[in-house]
């Protein structure tokens, strides 16, 4: 990490579908890339912004940022010093089933709004996050859950339907995507998948793009991250973990993993243990 740069990255066992990060970065710039779950951010220092659905978001002290799974993203300074953050990261099942308690639409509760300015939810997240890093399972558990009927009642609607017509090519994407998950340690070049599916390899990157939200290499990087999570959740070792999803060696990984997730995948897998 960069001078002055911290974070921390865990799990509290009182939320099991709940990832967590602490952080203050100066530098740092995430990649393009995508999560599974939700990400629920209060900055509590300075300035974040990122690339969000086609436009730059910017948040500072008090901010709570609202970014949709599976929606394509960065992160870095917003201004000189970066920020600090404190980030909940729930799954999709873990927000839908407040959504369920709360007897609100059935679906994927979405955020229509990137960033929200509400100062009691404000404290809330601060509140439940400080909560999950003290050890206090109760308080942890039932001021997150607070937190997210909040933000479910007052901000989450039902995700917009895209009107754009159907992608003619859109079976060559997604049997390049089954192509690059079968070999993961060792894929095509792109003239090679290009073939395999049988279209040429600007038409194969233009259409891949257009469908998952990133290009050939940047999908299977941040694919390879994502396995490389698990395996770490699983007590291999990092070099263990760059050597089966294909990376060329632990700095390899530990530079992709760091510009995705926030920290180097040693401090990941010990603090995320259990």
């Amino acid at each position: 990490m960069g001078a002055g740069e911290t974070a921390r990255f865990w799990r509290h066992p009182a939320l099991p579908d709940v990832d967590l990060l602490r952080a203050r970065f100066v530098d740092h710039r995430y990649a393009r890339h995508t999560h599974d779950a939700y990400a629920i951010a209060l900055i509590r220092d300075g300035v974040e912004q990122w690339w969000y659905r086609g436009d730059v978001v910017r948040a500072g002290a008090g901010g709570i940022g609202l970014v949709n799974p599976d929606t394509v993203h960065t992160g870095e300074p917003g201004v000189p010093g970066g920020w600090a953050y404190r980030v909940l990261y729930p799954s999709v099942p873990a927000l839908r089933s407040v959504a369920d308690e709360l007897r609100l639409p059935p679906g994927t509760p979405w955020f229509p709004e990137p960033v929200v300015d509400d100062p009691q939810l404000a404290r809330l997240l601060l509140s439940a996050h400080q909560a999950a890093e003290t050890g206090d399972a109760l308080a942890a558990s039932e001021l997150t859950r607070e937190l997210f009927a909040g933000l479910l009642t007052r901000y989450a609607g039902r995700r917009p339907t895209l009107a754009t017509p159907a992608r003619r090519n859109a079976h060559l994407a997604v049997r390049a995507r089954d192509l690059l998950l079968d070999r993961i340690a060792a894929p095509p070049s792109l003239d090679e998948l290009a073939a395999q599916v049988g279209t040429g390899p600007f038409a194969l990157s233009r259409t891949f793009r257009s469908h998952f939200g990133l290009p050939p290499h940047a999908f299977l990087t941040q694919h390879r991250v994502g396995v490389a999570r698990r395996l770490l959740d699983g007590g291999a070792t990092p070099a263990e973990v760059a050597a089966t999803v294909g990376f060329v060696d632990q700095a390899h990984l530990t530079r992709h993993f760091r510009r995705i997730v926030g920290v180097p995948p040693g401090a990941y897998r010990r603090q995320h243990a259990g």
